[in-house]
């Protein structure tokens, strides 16, 4: 099927997208948008006996209001199932979002974050129903499945019991910018925290008398970037990315420390570590260790009494490749082409629900739908580029293999 045999009802297409723009969803707070999502796919012809919501938000470890929303269509042909996926939740940035329309594309006013990312997967997979159900497109079996707190962890995704997936044999999710572009494979991650407590002390009276966590978290960073471990990491034994994201007090929501004639008693930092490979993220992890640990035999009192350091690390993903060879990229790729497009394979340095659903036996590959600038007030979808991630939707549904 071409570009141009593809019965796309672009308006609605367009329709559709504009319509979950508006409704609010950060990452937690998914009820308002899947249930426009799922009266969407009833009106689109969807069964409601065929539209269901897994208890997955019960295993995740932070409040989330529903689980993940998940509908089936019978096949009309002989093949194997495939599952289409994308993310109903949108960064806290967004919340508020008011989009418009400027020329091809669409817009915020600025103030917040659009919610691109991944308003227009959920619009893309509504108009792939729309178009299969509507034209009676011969397609095999399909799940389609929208997870919640894709932004804040990938835990929908990880929390899913892969039997709700019906044994679906290839995924594609959409979830990226240009739907020429297959995302392939991407970077696993590590999450570190650590606890430094010190000893307070009058920091003009008796300064020698107390304990700095926030000196012993610094000198850490600082022996950490001096070994190689902060940044772009390049080791000859593997490569990857970390960032210290959180310097703080209790739980890193209050400030290290209240005042300045206080000697600091204590300090919580938070980090990550990324790489293609599960074992270097965690080398990288254990170099920030160590430099806790060194940093905590160079800060004492005049006792010498050192600080209480406590380092704990946990996999946040793991990370995937899928071979050119597998059947899900050989497909896509054909698809990408029947489209007149030019198929460009990628690696993500960023988590993706796909990280999780290979985790869970499904090859998966990512496709784009306009998301341009995500994660900023800059945000915008490009109108063309998302009727051709619907199109591509479509091609992938319907494709022979």
């Amino acid at each position: 099927m071409s570009n141009a045999s593809i019965p796309l009802d672009s308006k609605h297409a367009e329709e559709l997208l504009m319509k979950f723009l508006t409704i609010e969803g950060v990452t937690g707070h998914e009820a308002k948008i899947a249930a426009a999502v799922s009266d969407e796919l009833k009106k689109a012809g969807v069964s409601a006996s065929a539209i269901r919501f897994d208890d997955a938000h019960k295993r995740i470890p932070l409040p989330t209001e529903t689980g993940n929303l998940l509908a089936e269509l019978p096949g009309t042909k002989p093949g194997p199932r495939v599952l289409f996926s994308t993310h109903l939740d949108t960064v806290p940035l967004c919340a508020g979002a008011k989009p418009k329309r400027e020329g091809d594309r669409i817009v915020s006013d600025g103030t917040t974050a659009l919610g691109g990312d991944n308003r227009t997967g959920c619009a893309v997979l509504v108009a792939l129903v729309q178009t299969l159900l509507k034209h009676k497109l011969p397609h095999p079996p399909i799940t389609l499945l929208f997870t919640v707190r894709e932004e804040s962890g990938l835990h929908g995704a990880r929390e899913l019991h892969a039997k709700e997936l019906g044994g679906a044999t290839m995924c594609f999710n959409v979830d990226g910018k240009l739907a020429s572009e297959l995302i392939t494979g991407a970077v696993g991650q590590e999450n570190w925290e650590v606890e430094i407590k010190g000893k307070a002390s009058h920091a003009g009276v008796a300064p020698e008398k107390g304990i700095s966590a926030t000196l012993v978290g610094s000198l850490a960073l600082a022996e950490a970037h001096r070994a190689g471990w902060f940044g772009k990491v390049q080791k000859p034994d593997g490569k990857g990315t970390s960032n210290v994201g959180i310097f703080g007090g209790k739980g890193g929501t209050t400030a290290a420390g209240d005042a300045t004639n206080v000697v600091t008693d204590y300090v919580y930092i938070r980090g990550e570590a990324r790489s293609p490979e599960a074992a270097f993220a965690a080398k990288i992890t254990e170099g920030y260790n160590e430099a806790f640990e060194k940093a905590r035999g160079q800060v004492k009192d005049a006792e010498g009494g050192m600080a209480e350091v406590k380092f704990d690390h946990k996999a946040a993903y793991p990370p995937f490749k899928l071979d050119e060879s597998t059947p899900a990229v050989q497909h896509a790729r054909k698809a990408v082409e029947s489209l007149g497009l030019k198929p460009t394979l990628l690696f993500s340095n960023g988590g993706l629900d796909a990280n999780w659903l290979v985790k869970h036996g499904v090859p998966t590959v990512t496709i784009g739908a306009g998301q341009y600038e995500i994660h900023t007030i800059k945000e915008y979808v490009d109108v063309p580029e998302f009727l051709q991630g619907c199109r591509l939707a479509v091609a992938l549904a319907t494709l022979g293999g």
